[in-house]
């Protein structure tokens, strides 16, 4: 698996994110190592020399988890826009960790509260970058 790769806003404003949920222990230590260590073996680029194919924040993604076959769609948020009945996961959720920065057709094993899965990234329906929007 290559590098994943993250905008510079995206990458500044989830590590703001981490730094307030450990203040206000709204988020576990080992949460937010693990979101911490996935973001510091990124690639960090600005925001418009992200691929087009790349999963960043605000991405709408299409993905199956390959273990159960189940297939969903969703955007990937900031913890404070998180909304469920919308299909909105924080980046804080196991599966937003694991998708951010990888790109179209990855596969990724994963730890999900119900253990081990592999998640396969179908298709990214919107991400920001490639609309032009390098401020969401």
């Amino acid at each position: 698996m290559s590098r994943i790769i993250m905008n510079s806003l995206d990458y500044t404003r989830i590590m703001k994110c981490i730094d307030d949920a450990k203040s206000q222990k709204t988020i576990s230590a080992d949460e937010a190592e693990k979101l911490i260590s996935e973001l510091n073996s990124a690639k960090i680029v600005e925001p418009h020399e992200v691929p087009v194919d790349i999963v960043t924040m605000n991405s709408i993604v299409k993905v199956s988890f390959l273990n159960t076959k189940i297939e969903l769609q969703f955007r990937i948020v900031y913890p404070d826009e998180a909304n469920f009945k919308e299909n909105k996961i924080s980046i804080f959720s196991p599966v937003a960790t694991a998708l951010i920065g990888y790109k179209e057709s990855d596969e990724i094993e994963w730890m999900v509260p119900s253990g081990m899965t592999k998640i396969r990234i179908d298709k990214i329906i919107y991400q920001p970058e490639a609309a032009g929007d390098y401020t969401l």
